[in-house]
């Protein structure tokens, strides 16, 4: 299955699947909304979004990264801030394939590492994840100030 690092030319598919992965986590936006915020990751280059694809072209998922600097490493690393794949296209290792595009462009820029996180909840992603060698946290809890 093809995977490609994404451009404008993917906005449509991603704002698509992404609106579909924020309902996953009962997060309501309107696609007004998600195509702003993507179109300003795309533009910024702040963000690296991985789009899936089936062998005719239909968009199946997609995986977002977030450069970041991990301190007690002192090293670059990634955070893997959003993986997704469309309800259809489950079960046929697209999640898989994703995530090792992560991986390999983690690797390819020299990070020491990739971080994610996920719901409780979400016990599919999470055997995934442990399944691809990720080892849960058991150290560090993860704490959020909101200030909206």
């Amino acid at each position: 299955m093809p995977i490609h690092a994404a451009g404008p030319a993917d906005l449509d598919d991603l704002v698509r699947l992404f609106a579909d992965y924020l309902s996953f986590y009962e997060v309501a936006r309107t696609p007004a909304a998600i195509q702003g915020f993507l179109a300003a990751r795309l533009s910024a280059g702040d963000s690296t979004l991985f789009i899936a694809r089936d062998e005719a072209g239909q968009a199946l998922g997609f995986v977002q990264l977030y450069g970041f600097f991990s301190s007690l490493a002192l090293e670059p690393a990634w955070l893997l801030s959003d993986l997704y794949v469309s309800q259809a296209a489950r079960r046929q290792g697209v999640g898989e394939a994703l995530m090792n595009a992560a991986r390999a462009h983690a690797e390819a820029t020299g990070a020491c590492g990739l971080q994610l996180e996920t719901a409780k909840s979400n016990l599919a992603g999470q055997a995934l994840y442990e399944r691809l060698g990720y080892v849960r946290d058991e150290v560090f809890y993860t704490y959020w100030l909101s200030l909206a």
